[in-house]
């Protein structure tokens, strides 16, 4: 993440610690005598705020840098985000499956595990599950619960960023405005708690604010769409200079993550990227009661009914993937034909935005289904507006949601406004 102009412009005493930590993450400036350069401020300043982020642990010192000087000298000090100091936990839930890891604050994956968990069982049931599995997970690695600073969370439909509750989810019945962020943060609070026999003072809930007795400190959950989160893992670790960037998840349903200079495109209520809900002119019903949805022509559910209808049974999106990766040649045609209406809608969608890079990731993400995209694709937008696109599958694969899950955590932990909040609270 890149520093904020208005904020980091040489200005003196409007330059915060959290923005000279932005500028260090950021690799804008890693020396002291960088950040005094960039920001305007005067070396006792830079000293006294950098010590603040030493003390709180998010800082350190790295090898010597090169010398500025033409005279020469001794290399300058670089300075690093020290990323042991906190881990995250992230979870990316389907509709029957999910998965939940402990990462780093730079985005290595130190455990993981997935098993089945079905959004239809409800919240209570979805989210328990998950806070058992983040309590196993830091169980196996040794990892106390007070070392985590963040749970992220990935879903299957459309979320309000503000609230963090879904809105009128089409494969979530039983989700629709319920509080993600309090349960999930209770959950975890109890299985870790008794899983680690942490228990000191009181505390208070992150989520709901309510006082627990557990010791384990108030961990804030973030929630976003599964696809949202799958497209800024896969734009952060592999399209960084990538200006317009649009990922296609193709599952039991069908969604999209945009990323446009770095950072997330929600739409004005978190609606945005809901491509499975266009309308495709046939008379098909969907889940979310509508006719004619793209999802409902074209999503792996779609298919997986089509094959059962066929003699081939296949109940979801994952099935179908399990055939096509046997080679399956009816599931590989329906796949195709799949692809041919889901580029179709992409002409309009490539045309309207103008990416560098669109992804195809999901259950169907494979060389039947992407060559189906391109045929129609390629047909109908206009040359404009595939000059300098690469059309590609993901390259995370099923790790592309957690990643995004756990830099979506850091991310906001650590922006410069965020920053200052929480040394104070540290007492630093």
């Amino acid at each position: 993440m890149t520093g904020k102009p208005g904020r980091t412009a040489r200005g003196g005493a409007q330059t915060s610690a959290g923005d000279l930590l932005d500028l260090v993450r950021s690799g804008q400036a890693v020396t002291r005598g960088a950040l005094q350069q960039l920001t305007g401020l005067s070396r006792a300043t830079v000293g006294q705020r950098l010590d603040r982020l030493f003390r709180a642990g998010w800082l350190r010192e790295g090898a010597g840098g090169p010398v500025d000087s033409p005279l020469g000298g001794r290399p300058a000090i670089t300075l690093e985000f020290d990323g042991s100091h906190a881990v995250v936990l992230a979870a990316d839930l389907d509709t029957r499956h999910a998965r939940a890891a402990l990462l780093t604050l730079t985005g290595e994956i130190l455990a993981e595990r997935s098993g089945a968990l079905v959004v239809e069982d409800g919240p209570e049931v979805v989210l328990a599950g998950l806070g058992r599995w983040f309590a196993e997970l830091l169980a196996e690695t040794g990892h106390a619960p007070e070392s985590v600073c963040g749970i992220g969370l990935g879903v299957p439909g459309p979320v309000d960023s503000e609230t963090g509750r879904v809105v009128q989810p089409p494969m979530m019945s039983g989700w629709d405005g319920y509080d993600i962020r309090g349960r999930l943060s209770r959950a975890f609070t109890e299985h870790a708690s008794t899983g680690t026999g942490a228990r000191t003072s009181a505390g208070t809930d992150a989520g709901t604010g309510t006082s627990t007795d557990t010791g384990i400190g108030p961990v804030p959950v973030f929630v976003d769409n599964d696809a949202n989160l799958m497209a800024y893992g896969e734009q952060r670790t592999g399209y960084q200079d990538c200006r317009a960037f649009v990922l296609v998840k193709v599952s039991t349903g069908i969604g999209a993550g945009v990323v446009v200079d770095g950072a997330i495109y929600r739409g004005v209520d978190g609606g945005a990227g809901d491509l499975g809900h266009i309308r495709v002119g046939t008379e098909a019903l969907c889940r979310c009661g509508s006719y004619g949805c793209l999802a409902a022509v074209a999503s792996g559910g779609a298919v997986a009914r089509w094959l059962t209808e066929a003699g081939v049974p296949a109940a979801s999106g994952s099935d179908v993937r399990e055939l096509l990766a046997a080679g399956h040649p009816e599931a590989a045609a329906l796949a195709r034909e799949a692809g041919r209406r889901v580029g179709d809608v992409l002409a309009t969608v490539v045309t309207l935005l103008n990416p560098g890079v669109l992804m195809i990731a999901g259950d169907l993400a494979g060389t039947p289904f992407l060559t189906g995209v391109r045929e129609l694709l390629y047909q109908r937008a206009l040359p404009r507006s595939t000059a300098h696109l690469d059309v590609v599958t993901a390259r995370l694969g099923e790790r592309a949601g957690l990643i995004g899950a756990g830099a979506m955590v850091v991310e906001h932990l650590y922006a410069p406004e965020r920053v200052e909040e929480r040394l104070a609270a540290l007492g630093v």
